[in-house]
């Protein structure tokens, strides 16, 4: 586990491990403001990326910050359920941040979306927060989990987030990193569509 390291940098860390470089079709699920899907863009002109959110207003927050960075990313909209996108669209889906704000059924619901959208080989790189083996950093999460919600943080904490990416169908599921952040200890999970 690396020193403690920042959102931005983690998501640096992230593009990085993801092997980008053949991707034609790249999807940011849970893509808030758009930080990592204009850093998938920067980082590969040629690909087609898209985010996918549920807030409305996140989303006009990445268009304009695409905008003002003369990038063309792909932002829409989700209502939950299932993703408004074909199957196997995309060779790469990449989420951060977003795992921990969602209950189980929406985890596993997110997770079969994401296998069904990939094309075969395809990867998914995940980083959300995990269970630590330091007493202290599972202290502080506790209080993520209060603002958060401890249903939708469950598995989280228990460090059952490998598992249920597993359980969806991705194999091998490899932790490709850990992080130290000021509100606890994060996991990066990669997967490849089985």
């Amino acid at each position: 586990m690396s020193v403690a390291m920042s959102d931005i940098g983690i998501k640096k860390d992230l593009l990085g491990r993801a092997r980008l470089g053949g991707a034609r079709d790249v999807l940011d699920f849970g893509c808030g403001t758009g930080t990592l899907a204009l850093l998938v863009k920067q980082s590969c002109p040629r690909a087609q990326v898209k985010g996918l959110d549920v807030d409305e207003i996140v989303i006009g927050a990445a268009r304009r910050k695409a905008a003002a960075g003369g990038l063309r990313v792909d932002l829409d909209r989700y209502e939950g359920g299932r993703f408004p996108y074909a199957d196997a669209s995309f060779d790469r889906v990449l989420s951060s941040f977003v795992f921990h704000h969602l209950d189980d059924m929406r985890k596993k619901t997110a997770l079969r979306e994401i296998r069904r959208v990939l094309r075969p080989a395809g990867e998914l790189y995940l980083v959300d927060f995990d269970r630590s083996k330091n007493l202290f950093l599972r202290l502080i999460f506790s209080a993520v989990r209060l603002l958060d919600g401890r249903r939708q943080t469950r598995a989280n904490a228990s460090g059952l987030l490998r598992v249920m990416v597993a359980a969806a169908g991705f194999a091998p599921v490899e932790e490709m990193a850990r992080y130290r952040t000021i509100l606890g200890e994060v996991t990066c999970l990669a997967g490849t569509r089985g």
